[in-house]
């Protein structure tokens, strides 16, 4: 009973720690982000195209996995015969862990090419927020943080 709910347990800590991925998308600031200026760049979309933002690979999953996995595999057998149970548990459930991290933070996102006002040719990758959509000639700003990342926004007022 003990390891089960532990094993519950862990796994609940797993999928709450995927949820807690930030977002990548334009919509999205850290609070870092906050009352840092950006510089702001008029253009226009060239091209957009749907792209896979891979999840991420903490080592939150693995542990959270291999904890799991090292518990279910203490309980089969015993001696010998239960510690290789619970190594390979640990292994697995490690192996498994990182997966399903990694997959519950995958998201979609945008390949939005644009062509700036002043001449440059752009390609930036952002997560694509619910009900988000850029179209080819569509006027855009293109704002690039103190850090150089970028993101695209509609133009305001159009």
């Amino acid at each position: 009973m003990r390891r089960t709910t532990a094993v519950l347990g862990l796994l609940a800590l797993l999928a709450s720690t995927a949820a807690c991925v930030a977002s990548l998308s334009g919509q999205a600031y850290g609070r870092s982000d906050a009352r840092l200026p950006m510089t702001v760049q008029r253009g226009v979309v060239d091209s957009v195209r749907l792209v896979k933002i891979e999840g991420t690979r903490s080592g939150l999953g693995g542990l959270a996995g291999a904890v799991a996995g090292a518990t279910v595999g203490s309980g089969v057998g015993g001696g010998a015969g239960q510690a290789m149970a619970t190594v390979a548990g640990a292994i697995l459930g490690g192996l498994a862990g990182s997966a399903i991290e990694q997959d519950a933070t995958t998201r979609q996102g945008l390949e939005i090419v644009v062509r700036l006002d002043s001449g440059p040719l752009y390609a930036i990758v952002q997560e694509q927020a619910p009900g988000e959509t850029f179209t080819p000639g569509e006027e855009v700003e293109v704002l690039t943080a103190q850090d150089g990342s970028m993101r695209v926004r509609p133009r305001p007022g159009r």
